[in-house]
């Protein structure tokens, strides 16, 4: 499944080469917050009877489960 064309990918990656490394570096923490809080979020919609303590706890195991073991 495409997203995005390839003429907007190309405009997409001459927008990103222009800016400082440290706006990259803005994007991407940008980026890792937002799923950080919508993996979360997931999980408290599929578990609502879950408390806030065991959310978290199901929070980590999860994303553990995730963690690239290559390196």
């Amino acid at each position: 499944m495409k997203f995005i064309s390839d003429e907007g990918h190309k405009h997409q990656l001459d927008v990103l080469r222009r800016l400082t490394p440290e706006q990259r570096l803005l994007i991407a923490f940008d980026l890792s917050e937002n799923t950080r809080r919508i993996f979360a979020e997931g999980l408290r919609i599929r578990f609502p009877d879950l408390s806030e303590q065991e959310l978290r706890s199901l929070f980590v195991e999860r994303l553990d489960l995730c963690h690239n073991r290559n390196y």
